[in-house]
């Protein structure tokens, strides 16, 4: 028995629209990112600050503000300047949870060194059969997308009977690659906790752009915890998805040791470690 009802999605003609934005340069005097009302970076574009393969290797310093990040989107997960804690966008609201497990609403002026958000608009919805894990879930693609060829963010909503997530301590420099900074995670556990589900399913073609299948945050309904998705069990939850077609990269300033690293040998089997 399928666990999500089909309404028979129309099929898409995404167009991928990749656009290199170089934050060097690109400040006006007030201080403000021109190319944040670029129309280009519409409603269903997914605007990415940086890469997964350069966030692996250790480039956390700032690439953009949580401010100027609200131009590009309402809805996204990522990390903070240092990689202090996990980022989980909702509704327009920055939420960072930190290593103590707690959520702080992050003020505008916070320096983002990776970040996934788009503006949601719900194209599909469903409700999830109660008892699905994330390992079923995680099978669900074809249900919940027309195709493995274009993004997809995905909002669940709802109760569930166990959550677990994770975030990471804030980073002094030299900074240590992701692989080593998630071994000393912190983890979270949840019982019969109401929330919400924000992340992105990628396809396979942006490995170490970005990460490919699903990445997931939790935030509890009461905007204090949440974290890094590692597991969960729905008791009742509904999912939204929103397909975007679109994709638009911006790439850290040239002052950012970006520029320095060598991202051509990024390796799949650690990402999937990190995210695990």
């Amino acid at each position: 028995m399928s666990i999500l009802r089909n309404r028979g999605i129309s099929t898409l003609l995404p167009v991928i629209c990749l656009l290199l934005a170089v934050a060097a340069g690109c400040s006006s005097s007030s201080g403000s990112t021109p190319y944040a009302e670029n129309p280009v970076a519409g409603r269903e574009t997914l605007a990415q600050v940086s890469t997964i393969n350069a966030l692996m290797a250790g480039v956390y310093d700032s690439a953009i503000s949580c401010g100027q990040l609200k131009g590009y989107g309402n809805f996204g997960i990522g990390t903070f300047e240092a990689l202090d804690g996990e980022m989980v966008m909702l509704n327009g609201q920055i939420y960072q949870v930190k290593s103590d497990g707690v959520a702080y609403p992050a003020p505008d002026s916070l320096g983002v060194p990776f970040a996934a958000v788009t503006f949601f608009d719900s194209d599909f919805e469903e409700p999830i059969a109660s008892g699905t894990t994330y390992s079923v879930f995680q099978t669900l693609i074809g249900q919940i997308s027309p195709s493995k060829n274009i993004f997809v963010a995905i909002e669940i909503e709802g109760n569930f009977s166990y959550v677990e997530t994770r975030s990471v301590p804030r980073q002094e420099k030299p900074y240590p690659p992701l692989a080593e900074v998630t071994q000393k995670q912190s983890v979270f556990q949840f019982n019969n906790v109401s929330g919400t589900i924000v992340g992105f399913w990628c396809p396979q073609y942006v490995s170490g752009v970005n990460v490919p299948g699903y990445h997931l945050h939790f935030l509890t309904a009461d905007r204090k915890a949440g974290g890094h998705v590692l597991d969960f069990t729905v008791n009742q939850a509904v999912i939204s998805v929103d397909y975007t077609p679109e994709f638009l990269m911006i790439l850290p300033g040239m002052q950012s040791d970006f520029y320095k690293i060598d991202l051509s040998g990024g390796n799949q089997s650690d990402i999937e470690k990190v995210e695990k």
